[in-house]
């Protein structure tokens, strides 16, 4: 396969995102946005299992009564998409299985073979960790997917910003989450930025490399 991009332009690409703090309220592209999507379903997770449940609130009353509870941050309402990322309550056996069995229709395997596959992520998720653990081990996977459509959305030059000044319960009560299996843990909003944000410009602070990297 030939790379969709090549190392200085990527380098470039995430030197232009930022924390876009003003968006424009100007729609994306149906191609842009699918493009994303599929970032989100691909992204990876710890075994495969995608503990996990991304919330496009597309409903601008919705988005109004999620503003006061997000801090009054205007790119819940302004941003031309607004994403929710929960994880799973709780991972069961039934999730594991259903899962593996996904995998072994995908595949056309044979499920006596991977069998031990099914039994370590019972062991792994299921039996290895208390309802705690799952929370976190869950959470954990959800930020390797928002990590993933950030990178994703700057290299088609898509703005984005993470919003973790949210309150998770308010937001499942708005969103009639509460009982579902989900919870949320954090918000991004999608879009582009608008041409009155100040930060746009300012120069990206970041430690150096020898303060971030160690070598062993």
């Amino acid at each position: 396969m030939s790379p969709a991009t090549n190392p200085a332009q990527l380098v470039q690409a995430l030197e232009w995102r930022y924390a876009t703090k003003l968006f424009d309220t100007k729609k994306l592209p149906a191609d842009v946005w699918s493009a994303l999507e599929k970032s989100l379903q691909l992204a990876p997770s710890s075994y495969g299992l995608q503990p996990w449940k991304f919330f496009v609130v597309s409903d601008p009353a919705v988005r109004a009564k999620l503003r006061p509870v997000s801090w009054n941050q205007s790119q819940v309402t302004d941003a031309s998409h607004l994403i929710v990322f929960t994880r799973r309550t709780e991972m069961t056996e039934a999730d594991i299985n259903e899962f593996f069995n996904q995998m072994v229709a995908d595949r056309k395997a044979d499920a006596t073979v991977l069998e031990p596959y099914r039994q370590m992520m019972l062991g792994g998720v299921v039996k290895g960790k208390d309802l705690n653990g799952q929370r976190e081990w869950a959470a954990r996977q959800v930020y390797i997917a928002l990590g993933q459509l950030m990178a994703a959305a700057a290299v088609i030059g898509v703005d984005t910003c993470a919003l973790e000044g949210i309150d998770a319960a308010q937001y499942n009560e708005i969103l009639g989450l509460n009982g579902s299996g989900y919870e949320t843990i954090v918000a991004c909003a999608v879009g582009y930025r608008s041409a009155d944000d100040k930060y746009a410009s300012m120069k990206k602070v970041r430690f150096a490399k020898d303060r971030v990297f160690g070598t062993i």
